[in-house]
């Protein structure tokens, strides 16, 4: 079984019992380069709020750093991005998918960033 194959078999857990609760899920993408968030609806079929190290405002703020989009700083800005984006759309309860990620480094670092700029998970 390789790495991703492993990673997504941890995810399902995560994601029956979320689908159970009906709630907004914050979602977690990490590569190598980048980090990725959304949030998407209870029914899962809509993406309501999206924010990554992709996106030229973000580019911009990590432009002259090492390692831009692939660090530790680069994912609390895409937390706080995200969690500033849901507020204006209006949602500010959310369950943290973390996509069979360990809630370490990066993925622990959007989440913090996260709650801090007002998001309740």
């Amino acid at each position: 079984m390789d790495k991703k194959i492993s990673r997504m078999r941890r995810a399902i857990p995560t994601r029956r019992k979320i689908a159970e609760l009906r709630v907004n899920r914050l979602t977690v993408f990490r590569s190598n380069q980048h980090i990725y968030a959304a949030i998407i609806s209870p029914e899962g079929n809509t993406v309501l709020v999206s924010a990554s190290t992709v996106e030229p405002e973000v580019r911009q703020q990590l432009a002259g750093q090492t390692g831009q989009g692939g660090n530790t700083a680069a994912a609390s800005l895409v937390g706080k991005r995200v969690a500033e984006k849901a507020k204006a759309a209006g949602i500010e309860l959310v369950a943290f998918d973390r996509s069979g990620f360990r809630y370490h480094g990066r993925v622990k670092a959007l989440a913090e960033a996260a709650r801090e700029a007002g998001l309740k998970f």
